[in-house]
């Protein structure tokens, strides 16, 4: 065996050990320790940047795109994201212990289910560092041990941050292999990693749709994952274009290189031409490339003709596929035949419109007059998120604390036997 598959090992039975300690440890010891990280990554900023510009040379050498470059970047702003995530996950109420679904049987028999954490997460992961303490925390939070694999263009603020995450468990009197990090980039160890299923329980891999297909087609343990963040916005005839032109502008360009941007625009052709062209005009005085059927090419000549591929395209960037349906139930014809099922939304002043498209559209987020951009685990109130989902089960969404528990059954007797 091999020196890394050995680490993988004692990582993977140390993690096992810590998620069996964790269950019986009060819920206060675990709020202590994320406080306690919060304060590190405050006191410790210089330092983590310091650790992150070592990435971050590494990724411009390479030429990584400017989107990947953004998401790996530990600036001021993202550092007080991240204390912010941990103060408002350490006030979270966890449902962890909580029983339910009670029921008294014929024989005396009292059954019931009560909720209990998964166990060890696997949390396989590309250049954002940040998904380093948000996993942590919502794992720990929830009572389950975390074994974390970030991406190679990572490596130096992954091990920073986690090397303040074990000191916060130490501080917090919580065992240190409740967060550990594997201290290596050579690719084999996800493999191994994805063939420990006696001690890891889940795996939720975040990244490009390449790394989530390879995870999926690899594993041996249960995997929780979204390929990709196809999102939609149909605008109805009777959308409030003073609504639709913020909201479609903010979806697409206030941040294109993340998940529940913007990636398709439906426009009705009932929605007065004058309106279509505003809408168009805006997107393009922001910089964005647009790619249209032949109706939405009429509005303006800087649109370029899309191909069956753009429909299916997540571009994250600066580029939009806009199509021009009749009506609502062509919209949702189109976004259930093309989208991945992360995100939509209608922007219309008509309830009997919106209350079709919340039944329809089969997606894990659906929205009303709001910017997909609002699909994620922190606008949800949830702190923040481990992940986001487009599975049916056992999640579905931006996933929180409640998605890293499952449930036993509790019987209690009195010397019942069955006959």
């Amino acid at each position: 065996m091999s020196t890394l598959a050995k680490q993988i090992d004692t990582l993977a039975f140390d993690a096992k050990k810590a998620a069996l300690s964790l269950q019986s440890i009060p819920v206060s010891k675990v709020n202590n320790a994320l406080k306690t990280m919060a304060k590190l990554l405050k006191s410790e900023t210089a330092m983590l940047q310091k650790e992150n510009k070592k990435d971050l040379k590494a990724a411009k050498e390479k030429g990584l795109s400017s989107a990947m470059i953004d998401r790996l970047t530990l600036s001021d702003k993202a550092i007080e994201s991240m204390v912010k995530g941990l103060k408002e996950v350490a006030a979270l109420s966890s449902n962890v212990g909580v029983t339910y679904d009670e029921r008294i049987r014929p024989n005396g028999l009292k059954i019931y289910k009560m909720r209990v954490p998964i166990g060890v997460v696997g949390i396989i992961y590309e250049s954002r560092p940040n998904v380093t303490v948000d996993a942590a925390a919502i794992c720990l939070k929830s009572q389950n041990a975390v074994l974390l694999r970030g991406g190679s263009e990572a490596f130096h603020s992954n091990m920073a941050l986690g090397k303040l995450f074990t000191s916060a468990l130490e501080t917090a009197g919580l065992p240190k292999a409740a967060v550990q990090l594997i201290p290596s980039t050579d690719r084999s160890a996800v493999d191994m990693m994805l063939k420990k299923d006696q001690q890891i329980d889940l795996i939720i891999p975040r990244g490009g749709e390449s790394l989530i297909r390879m995870v999926v087609e690899n594993s041996r343990i249960p995997v929780i994952k979204h390929y990709k963040g196809v999102c939609h916005i149909y605008v109805s005839p009777k959308a409030d274009i003073n609504k639709a032109i913020p909201i479609v502008i903010n979806a697409k360009v206030q941040r294109p290189g993340v998940c529940n941007a913007m990636e398709t625009l439906l426009i009705d052709s009932k929605l007065p031409v004058k309106k279509r062209v505003q809408i168009i005009n805006a997107l393009i005085d922001n910089k964005v490339t647009l790619f249209g059927d032949s109706e939405t090419m009429k509005l303006s000549s800087a649109i370029k003709k899309a191909t069956e591929d753009d429909w299916y395209a997540e571009y994250l960037d600066l580029r939009l596929a806009v199509r021009t349906v009749n009506g609502i139930d062509e919209a949702i014809d189109h976004i259930n035949t093309y989208s991945s099922h992360h995100t939509e939304s209608i922007i219309t002043e008509s309830k009997q419109e919106t209350a079709v498209f919340l039944q329809q559209v089969d997606s894990a987020s659906v929205m009303v007059n709001a910017s997909t951009r609002f699909a994620d685990g922190g606008e949800y109130g949830m702190g923040c998120e481990i992940g986001i989902s487009t599975d049916k089960l056992h999640s579905r969404g931006p996933m929180g604390i409640e998605d890293l528990t499952t449930y036993k059954w509790i019987v209690e007797g009195n010397g019942q036997i069955r006959s």
